[in-house]
């Protein structure tokens, strides 16, 4: 039997069971997708039929390990080390997730439900009825850096203009945007979106994670298996479900890309040596002025990145202080220092951790909690660095040459 003439065999069970359920046949085993959407109250009495009329060996949900422990650990925000965050430059993927978690909480509260519900459904009943618990998504970490490893820098530099803009714009959901993502059948019409906007992303943050959804289902124990997924990766699952592929080379993190860091050290090796050139040519004064305007703009940039994220004062000091020789050492970054410093100065309570789940489904949240605005002032100094590095870079170019 072949794998099309396999999706559309039909068992007796499918005939009662939600339109959000899939049958596809593979080899011995009968697997049933339920494809839900995240912020459904639908999606979850689909998730809890198909399985009360199932009742399958096995239950499959679109979770990976570490989320998989988030939700069963709320709490897990209290023993955050900040500090760790920072010195491991994960500040930018920290304040990437807090800024999709924003944008989910909102949809929860307006919809009345916990974002997630749909997996946490399907956890709660293979706890309840003894069948089987796979998680059968990549970890997440390892999905956002393969996304972030293969762009380029202009796509990066978008990317992260996107995430400051959905930073701003997090807390305005409106009805329609609601009915929108309830619609399962415009889940497809969104991932086109978002491909025409981000092929590479699409292909890691959607395609991969496709296949691996689809190899983890198709490996899991058991003859009767439901797999509770985003109903954007039921069709992916589909296609890839009869293919053996090995799932190592999707676990991979690519290295950093070798031209990456030629640009990296080649920025400041050809600003350096463009000061060099002009003091050799034109003399100490045309060189002292290009001094002045690379450490005026350096620091007058991040200090206004630290203002706006509202650091301390202290730390707007030591983002402009730290800009001008940061900005040519490839080895550390402006925001880095200023985050470091904001987190000595304002080191994020307990009760600040406790607070961020409701602090991130409003602006004002995100501002006036102390770990979120850390976050922000990493982001936005080294947003105001790099902006003056190659304002400032091209105007002494210019003027050099």
């Amino acid at each position: 039997m072949n794998s099309m003439s396999e999706e559309q065999s039909i068992s007796p069970e499918t005939v009662s069971l939600p339109d959000s359920v899939h049958h596809v046949r593979v080899g011995e085993k009968d697997v049933y997708l339920v494809g839900t959407a995240h912020v459904s109250k639908q999606s979850v009495e689909d998730v809890r039929q198909a399985v009360e009329m199932l009742k399958p060996d096995t239950i499959c949900v679109e979770l990976c390990p570490s989320r998989h422990q988030a939700m069963l650990n709320p709490e897990a925000w209290r023993k955050m080390d900040i500090m760790r965050v920072i010195r491991q430059k994960k500040a930018p993927f920290l304040l990437a997730q807090l800024v999709l978690s924003s944008f989910y909480r909102k949809l929860g509260q307006h919809l009345g439900i916990q974002p997630g519900a749909d997996m946490i459904e399907g956890v709660r009943l293979a706890e309840r009825t003894g069948a089987a618990l796979v998680l059968a998504d990549r970890e997440v970490e390892i999905t956002l850096k393969r996304t972030w490893r293969n762009l380029g820098f202009w796509e990066k530099c978008k990317m992260l203009g996107q995430l400051l803009m959905g930073l701003i714009f997090a807390n305005k959901v409106d009805d329609d945007l609601v009915e929108t993502l309830k619609r399962k059948d415009q889940m497809d019409i969104l991932m086109d979106a978002f491909a025409d906007s981000f092929p590479q992303v699409k292909q890691r943050l959607i395609d991969e994670r496709d296949v691996f959804l689809a190899q983890k289902i198709r490996q899991t124990p058991g003859t009767k298996v439901v797999a509770v997924v985003g109903a954007g990766h039921v069709q992916g699952i589909k296609d890839h479900i009869h293919e053996d592929i090995p799932l190592a080379p999707l676990m991979q993190i690519p290295p950093k890309s070798g031209v990456g860091k030629i640009v990296k050290w080649a920025i400041p090796g050809v600003i350096l040596g463009l000061i060099l050139w002009g003091f050799v040519r034109q003399g100490q004064a045309h060189t002292l002025k290009s001094l002045t305007v690379w450490v005026v703009l350096n620091s007058g940039f991040s200090g206004l990145g630290a203002i706006l994220a509202l650091a301390h004062p202290v730390t707007i000091l030591a983002a402009m202080l730290a800009a001008p020789f940061t900005s040519l050492n490839p080895m550390i970054a402006a925001g880095f220092v200023a985050g470091l410093v904001q987190a000595v100065l304002r080191r994020p309570t307990v009760a600040d951790l406790e607070d961020l789940p409701q602090a991130i489904t409003s602006l004002k949240g995100f501002w006036t909690n102390p770990l979120c605005r850390i976050l922000l002032v990493v982001a936005l100094v080294n947003l105001g660095s790099s902006l003056a590095t190659f304002i400032s870079g091209g105007w002494i170019a210019a003027r050099t040459f």
